[in-house]
This record gives C-alpha cells, sequence and structure tokens, in this order.
C-alpha cells in the first residue's frame, strides 16, 4: 500500500488538481513504473514560494512549475526508512500550479495533461531518474511522454 500525502498551500488549488484525482492518476503512475509500498508527498504551492523555494534549493532566482526533493541520495546510496517501517520514503514534490498554467498556455496543452505530466516528472525524480537539460531527447523526458501517453488521463 502506498501511502501519497497531498497538500494546498491554497484552496484554490483544488480546482486545478482535485485530491481525489491527483491520488488516482499518481496510483497508475506507481503501477506503471513498478513502484509499490513507497510513501512521498505532493504539495501545490503559489509561485513566490516556488520561487523562494527555487532560490534556496537551485540558486536559480526564479520559480519553476515543479521541484522534487528525493529522500535517497544517490552518491550516499542513503535511504530514508524510519524505525519498524517497511514503506520507501521517496521525498517530496512541490508544484507551482501558477507556472502550470502559463506553460500549458505556452506549450499548447491543456492545464490537466500538463499537471499528468508534471506529476509523471516528480515521481520519476523521486525513483531516482535525472536530466540534464529539459531536451525533449533526454531518456528521462521520453520515458515520461511514453507513460503520459500510455496511461491517460482520469476525468476530473
Amino acid at each position: 500500500m502506498n501511502t501519497i500525502d497531498i497538500s494546498y498551500e491554497n484552496n484554490a488549488f483544488k480546482a486545478l488538481a482535485p485530491k481525489k484525482y491527483v491520488l488516482e492518476y499518481l496510483s497508475r503512475v506507481l503501477s506503471e513504473l513498478k513502484l509499490a509500498n513507497v510513501e512521498f508527498s505532493v504539495s501545490f504551492i503559489d509561485e513566490d514560494h516556488m520561487h523562494q523555494m527555487n532560490k534556496d534549493f537551485r540558486d536559480i532566482d526564479d520559480s519553476t512549475d515543479i521541484l522534487s526533493f528525493a529522500a535517497e541520495d544517490e552518491e550516499d546510496g542513503f535511504s530514508f526508512i524510519s524505525a519498524g517501517r517497511r514503506k520507501r520514503v521517496l521525498g517530496d514534490i512541490l508544484i507551482c500550479p501558477q507556472v502550470l498554467s502559463r506553460n500549458a498556455e505556452r506549450f499548447g496543452v491543456t492545464e490537466n495533461e500538463e499537471l499528468r505530466r508534471l506529476l509523471i516528472h516528480g515521481v520519476l525524480h523521486l525513483s531516482g531518474e535525472n536530466h540534464s537539460t529539459n531536451d525533449p531527447s533526454e531518456p528521462m523526458l521520453v520515458k515520461q511522454e511514453k507513460i503520459l501517453s500510455k496511461i491517460g488521463q482520469i476525468l476530473l
């Protein structure tokens, strides 16, 4: 059984990403990636907060659509598993709905499609995948688009 904590910094974000929808879609993503018995969080935060997080953790003085903080460190192989817990703790995903909306318009896709893309993107990062650019030929981004196409969408 997976444990996914969904939180909203602003109640208005619930309209774009209702908890039931996000949980159901993430369940499909985890199934596709064959990830089971995991725990992570997804937080929908405002643009000012995302800007600050991006500045603090990536030294980029701008907002972004998504940040992922994996609980496992590739370099030391340290895994965050609490005593008595049998779940693998993956980490945290932060999504900014305002930037998501602008990107959807810029890319010519619906907000729902962009949300699904970001959910997949975040889980891929938490599971150890990475990309060095945003070039669509990056292996992680190719995998992301394959998953997006394969698992489709859930109607709100």
